[in-house]
């Protein structure tokens, strides 16, 4: 009687330990974080370059700005 109570209890345990074992390797399953040097990051795209705060694009300045900004000792 004694070993068949001992061995009700062992069965048990070994299906307790049986079901933490398999939520244990699910919870490992969910953590897939993936490989970061496959997505582009901000620091990857020209987007913020140059830009002046509140305008959008290249900031207005177009060939002519450019020009006019040359120091005179590049000549013309």
């Amino acid at each position: 009687m004694e070993e068949k109570v001992a061995e009700e209890k062992a069965a048990e345990q070994r299906a307790a330990g049986e079901m933490v074992d398999a939520s244990r390797r699910a919870a490992k399953a969910r953590l897939v974080f993936g490989d970061p040097l496959e997505r582009q990051s901000r620091d990857d795209t020209d987007a913020g370059w140059g830009d002046r705060p509140g305008t959008g694009g290249s900031g207005g300045r177009g060939l002519d700005w450019y020009l006019s900004q040359r120091p005179p000792h590049h000549g013309d």
